[in-house]
């Protein structure tokens, strides 16, 4: 039921929240093309509980995300912020960008976080980055020699 002004009660709050992770981890289980059971296995979280968690009936503790995402390869974090558990984090334009792609792994989405804020670090403290190749171009006809 929502209160007046639009606003949500406190436990339809938490029944999305159940419902966005359990999707979450449906979507990242479907695209790492793990079945439920070997996912269950993966994390040590049982069969039915994993299920429940994924169509929205449970919310799971920070500890069982910890499990699932190791069973999935992801970063705990990333799960973190989608239970609600953390706060989306902050980056800029290029971060948020790179976090809200939808067709990188949170593997990939990591990594290319990482490198960026290596370089960004990298500027920060003054270290001159190296200047673009440069390459000689000519006219639009290449010429062979004989």
């Amino acid at each position: 039921m929502t209160e007046p002004g639009g606003a949500q009660n406190p436990i339809e709050k938490v029944a999305d929240i159940a419902s966005d992770i359990g999707e979450y981890i449906r979507q990242q289980r479907s695209s790492a093309k793990i079945s439920l059971r070997q996912l269950s296995k993966l994390a040590g979280v049982s069969n039915p509980y994993l299920s429940q968690i994924e169509r929205g009936v449970r919310k799971p503790s920070a500890e069982i995300l910890q499990q699932i995402a190791k069973g999935l390869r992801i970063s705990a974090e990333a799960l973190y912020v989608q239970a609600g558990i953390l706060d989306v984090p902050t980056g800029g334009p290029v971060g948020d960008a790179i976090r809200a792609d939808t067709v990188l792994t949170e593997r990939q989405k990591q990594v290319l976080l990482d490198v960026y804020e290596s370089f960004r670090r990298e500027n920060a403290a003054g270290t001159p980055a190296e200047p673009p190749a440069t390459t000689k171009t000519t006219n639009d006809t290449t010429e062979e020699s004989a």
